[in-house]
């Protein structure tokens, strides 16, 4: 049995959230510059000015996007951790104190219908997982609303294959277009149920641009969805290019005989997401 201390828990949580609004993944800005070499014009000053708003970011501290984002966590807790202490309020705790101290927007309104500001960008989402083994696993996702908005579930009929899936992913993207400040990441889930569908397609934004699926259908899905999506002239920030989306990640879950549920998540280029295990 381990035992995880209040503090030990909660400094991590906050260290976690300040690193993902100041560094952007070095693999992201890596496949930046890779997309940079084959735009040319606006495309690519586009490109290399993300490039350099990532670099002044991680440089001079200052937040690689004004939208700081509601913070999406997810726990995968070992059965043989021991915390003797609230986890909701010790994250809750820790992002509060990370967007006063280092001044980030509050993005959080304490109901939908009223809108008024919780003013600790607080309460966050958090996901937990009981898991086999010792240890603690901590994500932490500061979410921007611009590629949420424009994100979709779709309950399809088994009917319409992949076909269907296809075509809904792809609707989805050239509605979005540029408002969800391409190149983007495309997370889709695909099965489970109406939930379910949501959550794996937001965890596929969490793989790294360079992992590829074990699952024979869906690493097709893959290629084939990210080929189409780069063949749409969308480009960086919607202005036209080769350069529509860095990756599409494809997660898979069983579902019911009579139901095909299909979620597509949007992350923009400034894919915010770090991970400690304790």
């Amino acid at each position: 049995m381990k035992t995880i201390s209040y503090d030990k828990f909660k400094n991590t949580v906050k260290e976690l959230t300040i690193a993902a609004i100041y560094d952007l993944d070095e693999e992201v800005v890596e496949s930046l510059k890779l997309a940079s070499k084959k735009e040319e014009d606006l495309s690519k000053i586009i490109l290399d000015e993300i490039i350099e708003n990532a670099k002044i970011a991680r440089e001079r501290r200052i937040p690689i996007c004004q939208d700081t984002g509601i913070v999406v966590v997810f726990l995968e807790i070992g059965n043989l951790v021991f915390c003797n202490f609230s986890i909701e309020k010790a994250i809750n705790e820790a992002v509060k104190e990370a967007y006063v101290e280092e001044y980030f927007r509050m993005s959080v309104v304490g109901s939908p219908i009223t809108r008024k500001n919780t003013f600790t960008n607080t309460p966050c989402i958090i996901h937990t997982k009981i898991v086999e083994g010792d240890s603690l696993k901590i994500t932490v996702c500061p979410k921007g609303a611009g590629s949420e908005n424009l994100s979709a579930l779709k309950m399809l009929t088994p009917s319409v294959g992949k076909e269907g899936i296809i075509d809904f992913v792809i609707d989805t993207v050239i509605n979005a277009g540029g408002k969800v400040c391409p190149p983007m990441i495309v997370g889709v889930g695909i099965g489970g149920n109406f939930e379910e569908c949501a959550l794996i397609s937001k965890k596929a934004l969490l793989r790294p641009i360079s992992d590829q699926s074990n699952d024979e259908e869906a690493l097709e899905l893959e290629k084939t969805i990210f080929e189409k999506i780069n063949n749409l002239n969308i480009g960086p920030m919607g202005v036209g290019g080769k350069t529509t989306c860095l990756a599409v990640k494809v997660n898979l879950a069983p579902c019911h005989i009579a139901s095909l549920p299909v979620a597509v998540n949007f992350q923009c280029h400034a894919s915010r997401h770090k991970e400690a295990i304790l």
